[in-house]
């Protein structure tokens, strides 16, 4: 059943036409006792379609709100501020998604985006078989119950599962890794254009994580989705994602091409992540953890968020707030010393200009260079 949606007044065309979503100064803030904490600060990034978006950093960073806002499902009593603009690939008038009634957004978020949350266990109603999950939905949705549960199994069995079985088991009859492969399925019964995945593969095995990316690979490009995938695990989502996104202290810090980013990363923070990644092909080799903690959300620091933990900070990072600039074709950074960084911070898995990709690419596939 078509759904009329409320579209943006006076919407403009998407700035690069393969713009499927537009997120502008997207906030996300919680009244508290001792202040109002900000956990998304003014983000602004678009999502192509067809791509794979990978939204990186450590936990607390600010990644979950960012998925969330994208869908205006962040919990009460938090608040969602900016534009979160959604495009209809078929040429339809933009979606305001910030104003839209709940009636709308319930099947804007179905229909159209589907998110996928962290903790399989927890999305399932434990009294329910999987197969009445599915069936819940279509009928939700007033979609087609028998086209519906016919896709619902060339899902399951893209993602490997015997769909007889699991269809009519009870959540707690199957594993970790297959409960996660449901939920995946789930969230593309009704066939949307983009999917948000917050933390897919926590709590699952490195190898199940891994078979999950390769089917996740497989069913993006047969199916012409566009993802966009949360994790903190950087070399998880390298060899997935055409584009990173990192984040720390709610805020964007460096956005650009994947290899791009891995080989040529120009902010401090992005640098020590990579320096932070285990290389299984040298076990000698120590791990630089990131010294210092993320900051309060309720009391950030002045200037560059990360100055506190940063080596090359000084008195400019610490009273002034750096904001997104071009480094390169595709690729951002919020840093005032980008360049000195690449020098300064030099990166175990190699040097600024080798192919430090192929090494985190290696280290994600049990050290197979790809």
């Amino acid at each position: 059943m078509a759904t009329n949606y409320r579209s943006t007044p006076g919407a403009s065309t998407p700035p690069d036409e393969d713009v499927i979503l537009e997120v502008r100064d997207a906030s996300v803030s919680f009244s508290m006792d001792r202040g109002d904490s900000r956990v998304l600060r003014d983000v602004s990034i678009d999502v192509h379609a067809g791509e794979v978006l990978g939204i990186v950093g450590e936990s607390g960073s600010g990644k979950s709100m960012l998925a969330s806002a994208m869908l205006d499902a962040i919990v009460s009593p938090g608040q969602v501020d900016g534009e979160i603009i959604y495009h209809p690939p078929d040429g339809g008038e933009p979606m305001d998604v910030l104003s839209l009634s709940r009636e709308e957004l319930t099947a804007l978020r179905w229909n159209e985006i589907s998110f996928v949350i962290q903790g399989a266990q927890s999305a399932f109603n434990p009294t329910m078989t999987i197969g009445s999950h599915f069936e819940e939905t279509l009928r939700a949705h007033d979609a087609d119950r028998t086209e519906g549960m016919a896709f619902a199994r060339e899902l399951l069995a893209d993602l490997y599962l015997d769909a007889d079985r699991v269809l009519r088991s009870h959540p707690h009859e199957l594993s970790g890794g297959m409960k996660q492969r449901a939920l995946i399925a789930l969230g593309l019964v009704l066939d949307p254009n983009v999917v948000v995945m917050d933390e897919p593969t926590a709590a699952l095995d490195l190898l199940m994580q891994r078979s999950i990316i390769g089917m996740l690979e497989d069913l993006q490009a047969k199916y012409d989705l566009t993802m966009v995938f949360v994790t903190h695990d950087l070399p998880l989502i390298a060899d997935l994602a055409d584009r990173l996104a990192v984040m720390y202290a709610f805020d964007l810090v460096e956005l650009g091409p994947t290899d791009e980013l891995l080989d040529h990363a120009a902010h401090p923070y992005t640098r020590a992540l990579l320096n932070a990644v285990p290389n299984i092909s040298d076990r000698a080799m120590d791990i630089e953890g990131i010294e210092g903690s993320s900051p309060d959300p309720v009391s950030l620091p002045k200037g560059c968020s990360f100055n506190p933990r940063c080596p090359l900070a000084d008195e400019t990072c610490r009273t002034e707030v750096p904001h997104l600039h071009d480094v390169a074709d595709g690729h951002d950074t919020a840093c005032f010393h980008w360049r000195n960084a690449r020098e300064e911070i030099p990166l175990s898995l190699g040097d600024s200009g080798a192919d430090v990709s192929a090494d985190v690419n290696a280290n994600a596939n049990g050290g197979e260079r790809r």
